[in-house]
């Protein structure tokens, strides 16, 4: 993702929803096969809904213009990144550390920050304020890695791995939830008065957002 990127969409309406009918995961998917096909990665986006998972996708104007799943660890499902970074995840759970992955991120290279940080913020609330998981940890292209510790402070964890899921080299990274509620509470609702920061929290939404939403996701509304 283009970093500097901004588009109509900052000053245009959109909506994240959950993906939680086989039409929404189909339409999530096929963002997700055209983004990652973009960069010449191989992924499958026809797997089975997992029950340990949840999907958000964002729309605006009536397309699909982002998507991510949240993977919550399971002891009877385990995380995507246990394939190949099984012995590190262990070393945090033997620790009591309760772990979620964000995963099949895809956004439309023609929208705005907003969008990427919308889906990441619902995901926190979700994962940390309803269910009270403490890391985040993601596998990403190596060449990916400076701009997830720079734009939201992921840091180095588990070094570089072959992933097969996308037949690319992925390195395992980790960030603790409190870390990122510390920023929602600096930055968040910010935008454009940033005051020279760089990273995504600016266009979180506002902390004062963060219980309105929470009802919705416990209610299950869009």
């Amino acid at each position: 993702m283009d970093t500097a990127l901004n588009h109509q969409l900052d000053h245009q309406l959109f909506h994240i929803r959950m993906a939680n009918t086989p039409g929404t995961r189909k339409s999530a998917g096929l963002l997700l096969q055209k983004m990652y096909g973009w960069r010449g990665y191989e992924v499958d986006t026809h797997d089975q809904h997992a029950p340990n998972r949840i999907t958000l996708y964002a729309e605006a104007e009536g397309a699909t213009v982002g998507t991510m799943s949240l993977c919550l660890d399971d002891a009877g499902v385990g995380l995507p990144a246990d394939e190949n970074f099984r012995d590190k995840l262990d070393d945090l759970r033997s620790r009591g550390r309760r772990l979620c992955e964000p995963s099949r991120l895809a956004i439309d290279r023609h929208v705005s920050k907003r969008v990427f940080a919308s889906l990441i913020h619902i995901s926190y609330i979700y994962a940390h304020n309803i269910h009270g998981y403490t890391d985040y940890i993601i596998e990403v292209n190596p060449r990916h890695v400076m701009f997830y510790k720079r734009m939201l402070g992921f840091k180095d964890f588990g070094g570089e791995r072959h992933c097969s899921r996308v037949q690319a080299p992925a390195v395992l990274l980790r960030l603790e939830l409190e870390y990122m509620g510390r920023q929602i509470d600096k930055f968040g609702g910010m935008m454009e008065q940033r005051e020279g920061e760089r990273s995504f929290y600016p266009y979180f939404f506002a902390r004062e957002d963060e219980p309105g939403i929470t009802a919705r996701l416990m209610e299950g509304k869009d």
